[in-house]
């Protein structure tokens, strides 16, 4: 099935040999010593907030829109061509204890730094304008190598991305991610409990809230 974005453009065409060959590799995300998908146990961790009623976090829908459909069987239909409506924003949103929350999971296979090359200039103008209306924004940095899960807060993403423009620097560096950032321990229910990375980043940053007026 062909993918496009909104100009037409194949999507295929902006993934690079190794970007593809990173995607094929995704299900083999080790959590410990089980092989995970880290998009999934996310998913996971949301549905365990909401059944304990701790959050309401969803996975955002891609718009895709249809235009080449086969139908080799008459109860079957396959889908040949599809175009992105518009650039996606980020991953999810939703909302914790009276915080708008609205992140990006990013993940890599590097040891020593994450590339921006995994964010894209939509994606920041969007956290831009999320955080102007006092939300909560973050990524959540999978380093698939090392087992390990970063919290990273919307306002140091903007900052070192415009930095980068300036200095020329392709990643931020695994030191500055643990000093500037929040790691978060791999847990067994919630998978990935990132709400600890949230209450840790509120308390440290009193301004950021919703509800001030």
């Amino acid at each position: 099935m062909a993918f496009h974005y909104p100009n037409g453009t194949p999507y295929s065409n902006h993934e690079t040999p190794k970007q593809k060959k990173q995607v094929k590799k995704h299900k083999s995300i080790q959590f410990g010593k089980r092989g995970m998908d880290f998009e999934e146990e996310i998913n996971k961790s949301n549905a365990y907030y909401l059944l304990h009623s701790k959050a309401v976090v969803h996975k955002k829908p891609t718009p895709v829109q249809i235009v080449k459909v086969d139908y080799p069987k008459r109860s079957a239909a396959v889908i040949k061509e599809a175009y992105f409506r518009q650039a996606s924003t980020t991953d999810y949103n939703g909302v914790y204890n009276g915080f708008y929350l609205d992140f990006e999971a990013k993940e890599t296979q590097n040891k020593t730094s994450f590339p921006f090359k995994n964010f894209h200039e939509h994606q920041i103008e969007h956290f831009k304008q999320c955080l102007a209306q006092k939300g909560i924004c973050f990524v959540l940095l999978w380093f698939s190598s090392l087992n390990r899960c970063f919290f990273l807060s919307g306002e140091k993403l903007v900052t070192y991305w415009s930095e980068q423009k300036s200095t020329g620097k392709k990643s931020l560096s695994l030191l500055t991610i643990e000093t500037n950032g929040i790691e978060i321990p791999i847990g067994i229910a919630p998978r990935v409990p990132y709400l600890g990375a949230v209450d840790q980043h509120i308390q440290s940053n009193k301004g950021v809230v919703i509800n001030d007026n």
